[in-house]
């Protein structure tokens, strides 16, 4: 009940005028900008972050709620009438939203979708509520080895998970431990990788960093690889549901947020499992298991409320462990760090009034963003009509400017092209982007636990295992590191693998899938799940499987 009596106090706070406008202009900035083709949630966050420096923290952290869950459904818009998803969690949904967009029911697949990210956006937020004080009652009592063990968990889960290769995930995760290592020795205060510039002393801004990665790596991978002009949009009317919509709906939506929640709230990182396993689940349990691959309406559905119910998840390990597993996590934390608060099992004690008030401004946020894009649809369609030239030169200008507010310093956008390129260079490349930010954010963290470890235990490597959930959380990442490759091996040698595994598999589609590709062409995305042209990105989700060849 005590739970209950803080929500309540945190929404007389978020109810405000005040609040509420900045909540409001929250959804319609985050919405507006995760609209666009190429922009995932991750960049709409790192674009908007320096909007809210000016405001005080209780309204920056409400106007950020809200373009949180803007950036989220402006993706799944994207997905839909465009078939560019943002991010990977966003494939299924182009998958069967934009066959219905082609077969004339656009409406019916938007209406779907936000629906059920209300509808998952609600109850995984309630699970929040009664999720997060147990998890901080149980991690107040954990000392540093536990700490660690936990922070080497996400960087593995989240190197390894994302791409095809866990060389290059590890390998950026390393490239941003070293970012994270520019600055003063905070034991020592001797310089680590500075070259001699002053500037550096204080280490490289996270803000920076997040947006050269997120905003200007990104803006120029689009652009140097998706066709120029205006991409062709889908005419869409204001988004309604006939009653049989909405019969073959409502239960892809709380099956939806069932799978997606947990998956969240467990540092595992990325909503693409649970939207994946959401998908089979529907194709399996529907009654019309033959529209599937042609526009079935529980395919957007369940998905989309998975993936926003995963959203909602990640703020349990973000808000009670200081862990971000996912990249709109990752950059959510600058929110709190930009007021010197730290995310973690003691923020719920210092901040309850902010925490609480917070959590409030996610069910308002949503609850707004239900009343506001059911009918400013049509609006944010014709903003996919933006010239991609112009597109792209907003974004790096509001990339650089974002990166001089950072520090007010023009060094910072020097920095700022840097890790741009690295950013671009790495979606070339093939290596994922978020264990690069992920490292330098909780690197330093990481560090602060390992010396606090050993000098409790005057230098003894064992006092690592000193604690029975450090010894819990090694023994998963054994299981997690060496279970895949195993399980690969053991169906090789004995003749269970095939093309046809994976989440996909054993479904009946037509000879092209969303993306115009053919039944047996492999289809390659980037990192944020942008179909590549040219094969030079690496695979992170293998959307259409090989389900069979045609007769020629």
């Amino acid at each position: 009940m005590d739970n209950l009596a803080l929500l309540m106090e945190g929404f007389s706070n978020a109810l405000t005028l005040q609040n509420l406008l900045f909540a409001l202009i929250g959804v319609l900035l985050g919405t507006a900008v995760g609209v666009l083709p190429g922009i995932g949630p991750a960049m709409t966050v790192a674009l908007l972050l320096p909007l809210t420096y000016a405001l005080d923290v209780t309204g920056s952290l409400i106007m950020f709620a809200g373009i949180y869950y803007g950036g989220m459904y402006g993706g799944s818009t994207t997905s839909i009438l465009l078939n560019t998803p943002g991010e990977s969690s966003s494939v299924v949904t182009a998958l069967e939203g934009n066959k219905m967009a082609k077969a004339g029911r656009g409406a019916q697949a938007l209406a779907t979708a936000a629906i059920g990210s209300f509808v998952a956006g609600t109850l995984a937020t309630g699970a929040l509520v009664f999720v997060a004080p147990f998890v901080v009652a149980m991690a107040i009592g954990l000392g540093a080895p536990s700490y660690f063990a936990m922070m080497v968990f996400a960087f593995i889960a989240v190197s390894t998970v994302l791409g095809s290769s866990r060389i290059r995930g590890l390998a950026s995760l390393f490239i941003g431990l070293t970012i994270g290592l520019v600055g003063l020795d905070g034991t020592t205060g001797q310089p680590r990788l500075t070259f001699g510039q002053p500037l550096l002393s204080g280490g490289i801004d996270v803000v920076v960093i997040a947006v050269a990665l997120f905003a200007v790596g990104e803006a120029l991978w689009i652009a140097a690889h998706l066709r120029h002009g205006t991409p062709a949009t889908i005419p869409v009317g204001v988004p309604w549901m006939r009653k049989d919509d909405w019969k073959r709906s409502w239960k892809p939506w709380l099956r939806g947020t069932v799978i997606g929640f947990p998956f969240g709230a467990i540092p595992a990182g990325g909503a693409e499992i649970p939207t994946f396993l959401s998908y089979v689940t529907e194709k399996k349990l529907s009654k019309h298991p033959e529209q599937f691959g042609h526009g079935a309406i529980e395919g957007v559905a369940g998905p989309e409320a998975a993936n926003n119910a995963s959203a909602a998840g990640t703020l349990v390990p973000l808000l009670t462990l200081g862990l971000p597993t996912t990249a709109t996590a990752a950059v959510m934390i600058l929110a709190f760090n930009q007021y010197g608060i730290n995310p973690g099992p003691l923020l719920f004690q210092t901040e309850p009034v902010l925490v609480w008030t917070l959590i409030a401004s996610l069910f308002i946020g949503n609850t707004l963003l239900l009343a506001l894009n059911l009918p400013l649809a049509p609006l944010w369609a014709k903003l996919l009509r933006i010239p991609r030239p112009y597109l792209y030169a907003g974004i790096l200008f509001f990339a650089t400017l974002g990166a001089y507010a950072a520090g007010m310093q023009t060094f910072n956008i020097g920095i700022l092209l840097l890790l741009g390129a690295l950013g671009y260079m790495a979606r070339r490349f093939g290596f994922p982007v978020l264990p690069i930010i992920v490292g330098a954010i909780l690197g330093p963290e990481m560090e602060r636990q390992l010396r606090r470890a050993l000098q409790i235990s005057a230098g003894d490597p064992a006092a690592l295992v000193s604690e029975p959930l450090a010894v819990v959380v090694y023994s998963v990442i054994v299981l997690f590191l060496i279970g895949p490759p195993l399980v690969k091996a053991l169906r090789r040698r004995f003749g269970r693998g095939g093309p046809a595994d994976g989440p996909l598999a054993g479904g009946s589609m037509d000879d092209t899938d969303g993306y115009g590709a053919e039944a047996d062409e492999t289809v390659e995305f980037d990192a944020f799940g942008t179909r590549t042209s040219d094969g030079s990105a690496r695979v992170i989700r293998v959307v259409r499987p090989k389900v069979g060849r045609r007769e020629k």
